[in-house]
């Protein structure tokens, strides 16, 4: 996903040149002066001690939070209750991969505030370079404990998916290369042959993720065997609003 570049070190500009000869350099609007250094070893603010949480209590929390939203209890809050606290940074409790689709909004499925859920989505709810740097900044300097790979019913991507593979379908623009990224989920589900495609698709989309950002080197990785994070997969029916943990061995 990534590639290097590699020139003749003789060649290659210093980074004092480089600032010389760009407006940041140069009494620009913009400098790198003061700017702060991102490090994962930072320690994250706390303006919401209660999302301080072990990977475990962090997934629990989440299933609560929807059985509330399914039963139309949720927790009554707003904006002002929090706004002061988060003025000062965040730590969310965990992060979620979902997709961009309009019916599935990860904070009122799982009934929480600002602050709570660090999100990222993309259709199709699957890995790109962005995304992952997006988890590991989450987890790693926010101390999310938790990430899930949420995915939905009646995904659109997922259907468009199976028709590139099925009948050869190419999709206009940028399309296709959603389609291309969801592939093997669409592939891997075939094996099975199974009476609902879609659906197993969704499934298998689903688990590849979960193993993908469980083995992401280094730091993702690093932390699943510390214990300082879980991650797991999770399916939104549309119809109910419920959210099914999906088994990833």
């Amino acid at each position: 996903m990534c590639q290097t570049y590699e020139q003749d070190p003789s060649q290659k500009p210093s980074r004092r040149d480089l600032l010389k000869n760009t407006p940041l350099g140069s009494g620009g609007a913009l400098t790198t002066v003061g700017l702060p250094k991102i490090s994962v070893s930072e320690p994250p603010a706390t303006p919401k001690p209660e999302n301080v949480l072990t990977p475990e209590d962090a997934l629990t929390r989440l299933i609560q939070g929807n059985r509330r939203y399914v039963k139309g209890l949720e927790t009554p809050d707003s904006f002002t209750t929090v706004s002061k606290a988060l003025t000062t940074g965040q730590n969310p409790y965990a992060c979620v991969l979902g997709c961009s689709d309009s019916r599935v909004s990860p904070e009122l499925a799982f009934d929480e505030n600002q602050g709570d859920l660090f999100i990222t989505r993309v259709a199709g709810n699957f890995v790109t370079p962005e995304i992952l740097a997006s988890l590991e900044y989450g987890t790693a300097v926010l101390n999310a404990q938790l990430i899930m790979v949420l995915g939905h019913t009646s995904c659109g991507a997922i259907k468009a998916a199976i028709k590139a593979i099925e009948k050869d379908e190419d999709f206009p623009g940028h399309i296709q290369s959603l389609t291309s990224a969801l592939s093997p989920a669409v592939e891997g589900a075939i094996k099975k042959s199974p009476e609902d495609l879609a659906d197993a698709a969704t499934r298998e989309n689903i688990r590849l993720n979960v193993v993908k950002l469980r083995k992401a080197t280094p730091i993702l990785s690093k932390r699943v065997r510390d214990g300082q994070l879980k991650v797991v997969g999770g399916l939104y029916e549309i119809k109910t609003g419920h959210v099914e943990l999906i088994e990833v061995v």
